[in-house]
């Protein structure tokens, strides 16, 4: 069956034996004479000082002096100085004078072409993984097969490039697919 435990009261706390029941703690005291008092003060200072205002509002002296319109003496104006001339002498000198600079030829570049290798792994399928995964980017590599003192190298190679800003570029392009190994070097 249903309760209403809305209408119901506290049910009755069972007291522990032994333990004797406080009594309950005293009202609080009201907090609403403080405010009236603290009202009350507001407004006897407000009328007083409204008082007051009104009160010196009368006592204003009476004699006063009246004033007089009196019109400064006009003095002349002194006359402005001349403006004095320029007497820079570099600004003559440098109006014909011509600077001649030795411009080397620039070098288009280094001698040499760069290479990006983006890999480098021990079986022939792990290189081809990767090239499939660089051609995604719209890249073409080359896989090289090096043999060492240490086995047989797959190494995945992007290149040649004639400068290394165009080798740059490549590589952020590679970075923004997540392959973050590759490293530029000279064409060997």
């Amino acid at each position: 069956m249903a309760r209403d435990y809305v209408k119901k009261g506290k049910p009755a706390s069972r007291a522990k034996r032994g333990a004797k029941s406080a009594p309950p703690p005293p009202p609080a005291p009201s907090k609403k004479p403080k405010a009236f008092i603290f009202v009350f003060l507001v407004i006897g200072i407000l009328a007083g000082f409204g008082y007051f205002l009104w009160s010196i509002k009368d006592r204003a002296p009476d004699s006063a002096e009246p004033v007089q319109n009196t019109q400064p003496k006009q003095a002349k104006p002194k006359p402005l100085p001349k403006i004095p001339e320029e007497k820079w002498e570099y600004v003559k000198e440098l109006e014909n004078k011509e600077v001649e600079v030795d411009v080397p030829e620039r070098e288009d570049g280094p001698k040499r072409p760069y290479q990006m290798q983006c890999g480098s792994f021990r079986s022939e399928q792990q290189a081809n993984v990767m090239k499939a995964q660089i051609a995604f980017a719209g890249l073409e590599s080359i896989i090289k097969r090096t043999e060492g003192n240490n086995g047989v190298w797959y190494r995945v190679v992007l290149g040649p490039y004639n400068t290394k800003r165009d080798a740059e570029a490549d590589r952020h392009r590679l970075q923004d697919i997540k392959i973050n190994s590759c490293q530029i070097w000279y064409w060997t």
